[in-house]
């Protein structure tokens, strides 16, 4: 199994400069900007309303609530604030209507660009965000560059270990995974039998599990045990948003879907609450395995 494993160079923060986060939902966010604090900065939150629940800590960052239509007019705030790098991180369940987003005037320029991004799916409208940012003066960082230790490192993980069978289920589910990366859809797949029998569509990777639970009586399925989530980042996909994640309640669905383990893209795959996970995944007996280059 070859999979990507180059690594991100260690980022750092020059004494002048200022860092946000434009926070999603999910735990990632959070771990995010923990780190900033840890290591002496005191970065501005931009909670994404609906998405982010976020409790203010005047002692250690500064927050704004911003609904999603409101973004349009996020960067002269940034500029206001002194802002020259920028992390995007955590989950958008939704896309504000396009009518709706209230645009700032530099925005207006490129909103054939927008449109264009729209039509197509997540990365190409984050592309045309990050470009038009860093148009803009700002610099857009990953939260892997960030807070690097989340990234899945190669190998097993658990006490569990795949067996033969799982291997080909690994297999089957990163090249399912892959092609439906490419198409900018999804970034996991289900494996089963050596096949790839569920893909993950708009609604996460949560939603695929429960569609592969329910699946289990299906009359072409009923029988087999075990099964795989893959979950990779899309070929050639903007590294600095939306990195695929796992976390405690992705082991918890794998579990209830019946599967015998998650394998991840070491290097380019959150493990969101790993000591969390690892050990729920070994209470539960499933693997959790970073693939590497074979």
């Amino acid at each position: 199994m070859t999979i990507r494993s180059d690594q991100a160079a260690p980022f750092t923060l020059a004494e002048r400069d200022r860092i946000a986060v434009v926070a999603g939902s999910g735990n990632l966010p959070v771990q995010v900007v923990d780190e900033l604090v840890r290591k002496g900065h005191r970065p501005l939150v931009i909670a994404i309303k609906g998405e982010a629940e976020w409790q203010d800590r005047p002692d250690a960052f500064d927050l704004v609530t911003l609904p999603p239509e409101e973004f349009g007019r996020l960067l002269p705030k940034l500029k206001r604030e002194g802002i020259t790098h920028l992390v995007l991180a955590g989950g958008v369940s939704r896309r504000p209507r396009i009518r709706k987003i209230k645009l700032g005037l530099g925005l207006i320029g490129i909103i054939p660009k927008l449109i264009a991004a729209y039509r197509r799916g997540d990365d190409g409208l984050l592309r045309t965000i990050i470009g038009y940012i860093e148009k803009n003066g700002i610099k857009v960082v990953g939260a892997h560059e960030i807070a690097p230790d989340l990234l899945a490192p190669e190998g097993v993980l658990t006490r569990a270990r795949p067996m033969a069978g799982d291997r080909k289920d690994i297999l089957a589910g990163l090249a399912a995974a892959r092609a439906i990366g490419a198409l900018d859809i999804g970034q996991g797949a289900v494996a089963i039998g050596g096949r790839a029998i569920a893909l993950e569509g708009i609604e996460g990777t949560d939603g695929l599990l429960a569609r592969t639970r329910e699946m289990r009586n299906h009359g072409r399925l009923a029988g087999k045990r075990r099964g795989v989530l893959v979950k990779c980042a899309k070929p050639g996909q903007e590294l600095r948003a939306d990195l695929p994640a796992i976390g405690p309640d992705t082991i918890e669905g794998a579990h209830a879907a019946g599967l015998a383990g998650v394998a991840v893209e070491a290097d380019h795959t959150f493990i969101l609450d790993f000591t969390a996970t690892v050990e729920r995944a070994n209470a539960l007996g499933l693997f959790v395995v970073g693939l590497g280059e074979a």
